[in-house]
């Protein structure tokens, strides 16, 4: 039987990315795990309004998603815990660009993308940005052939059901074929 538990938000968890921004002229990074996909090519991030990166993201047109290991959990964390306000995160991180020059990624980041701000949805509490992905960089230590391999990448997971991070588990099956062995009864 099954309880009614309000009008809670149970998608989570969701991939923890560092989302990089220039903010008066410099490299800012913040933590964000309300990441989604909204076409083959665009994302969203959703972001509180009281985020730094916000203004920068408004102002340059762009941004970038970083995803970061398990082993940057602490840092990746603690890039939450402050804001680039008070504390230049610039100098956290090694920070490359790709074709859009102005979209600061972090070199310690397996996965990287850069995204050119295609739309903004004001929300009362928090702005949706929605990105095409121009490029992406990926560190060959985390692919197999051509793909990204997310149990080599391992991706740090939030869930703000329980307030904690978790990490990938086990491959269930492949989409569009594991079906096929279902048996109605």
């Amino acid at each position: 039987m099954k309880k009614e538990i309000g009008a809670k938000n149970c998608l989570y968890p969701m991939p923890t990315v560092l989302v990089g921004a220039m903010v008066n002229g410099k490299p800012n990074y913040a933590t964000i795990a309300h990441v989604g996909i909204a076409d083959f090519n665009s994302v969203t991030i959703s972001m509180n309004k009281k985020h730094y990166t916000n203004a920068g993201i408004r102002e340059n047109k762009c941004f970038s998603i970083n995803v970061p290991t398990e082993d940057m959990v602490k840092i990746t964390d603690y890039c939450g815990i402050v804001s680039g306000k008070d504390e230049d995160k610039s100098l956290l991180f090694k920070t490359f660009y790709g074709k859009l020059g102005n979209a600061p990624m972090i070199e310690e980041c397996p996965l990287c993308m850069e995204c050119e701000l295609i739309a903004t949805v004001d929300f009362p509490n928090h702005d949706l940005f929605v990105g095409k992905v121009v490029g992406t960089y990926c560190d060959e230590h985390v692919m197999t052939d051509t793909n990204v391999n997310f149990l080599k990448l391992r991706p740090i997971l939030f869930s703000m059901t329980d307030r904690s991070y978790y990490r990938l588990g086990d491959k269930l099956g492949k989409p569009w074929s594991i079906g096929k062995e279902f048996k109605k009864v």
